[in-house]
């Protein structure tokens, strides 16, 4: 009886989670130009013309532009950070790792305020693509150390010792034996950090120049009541991107528990 109501509760929670997102194709390929019942017809010219509007592929690269910065950037601090955090000598690791695991439990619009005054107020630097890297580098370094952290905690420390009895450096052992066990975690890293930037809305809003990224350009078009069908087939394209991302990062964090040789206790799905 407890099991039953259980998946009842999980079925209810996820039809209301997601059945909003069903609706996005729905009347992305709709013919009318009104979100409403009955559905006029199939169509795809909203599709169509998202090759058509320029304003949109510039939106696109700059969040493209951004979204791959950030995930190099936030993975390679979050890898310094996860095998920092691995060592038993370093001094005030806990803290330190707690200080900046801190944006996860933060309000995104708190973080979002507080990175403006310092960019305009302190540093009195012009609101760029740059600045919003910056941002989403602050917000993706937690997600890229919690992704990593495992996969370094996994390791044995004796590959690296016996590599540097060979004769290797410590950065000889890390580059030869350390970096290519944990290459799953790195690349799944860097898709999720990519997703956390590409979907980012709120802090986009508040660091982005003159040049919106593609939520702030979406938010924008909330504004025209024409271009809601349009939104929704931009919405379908990027909840595809989306997942497919997120399937592959699954993959490959899976990869490397199976390659540690642990039992997987849970990821992204």
């Amino acid at each position: 009886m407890r099991w039953s109501a259980l998946r009842i509760y999980a079925m209810i929670y996820l039809a209301f989670l997601y059945a909003p997102i069903v609706l996005l194709p729905l009347f992305a390929f709709n013919d009318a130009s009104i979100i409403a019942f009955p559905l006029a017809g199939f169509s795809t010219r909203w599709f169509e013309q998202l090759w058509t509007t320029q304003a949109l592929h510039q939106a696109l690269r700059n969040s493209l532009f951004i979204a791959t910065l950030t995930a190099i950037f936030a993975t390679l601090l979050g890898t310094c950070a996860a095998r920092a955090g691995t060592m038993p000598n370093f001094p005030g690791k806990r803290g330190l790792l707690g200080f900046v695991m801190l944006p996860l439990v933060l309000p995104e619009i708190v973080i979002a305020v507080a990175l403006l005054v310092v960019v305009r107020q302190v540093l009195d630097l012009t609101l760029s693509n740059w600045t919003v890297i910056a941002a989403h580098t602050v917000i993706a370094v937690p997600f890229s150390i919690a992704i990593l952290n495992g996969a370094f905690q996994n390791l044995d420390p004796s590959f690296e010792e016996a590599a540097m009895d060979l004769g290797e450096t410590r950065w000889g052992a890390f580059r030869l034996v350390t970096l290519p066990l944990v290459v799953p975690g790195i690349i799944s890293s860097l898709l999720i950090c990519f997703i956390i930037s590409l979907d980012d809305f709120v802090v986009a809003q508040f660091l982005t120049g003159s040049n919106p990224t593609m939520p702030v350009y979406i938010y924008g078009l909330t504004r025209f009541v024409d271009a809601l069908p349009l939104i929704m087939a931009l919405g379908t394209v990027l909840v595809t991107i989306s997942v497919s991302l997120l399937v592959i990062a699954e993959y490959f964090r899976r990869r490397g528990v199976a390659r540690a040789g642990l039992k997987d206790t849970g990821g992204f799905l």
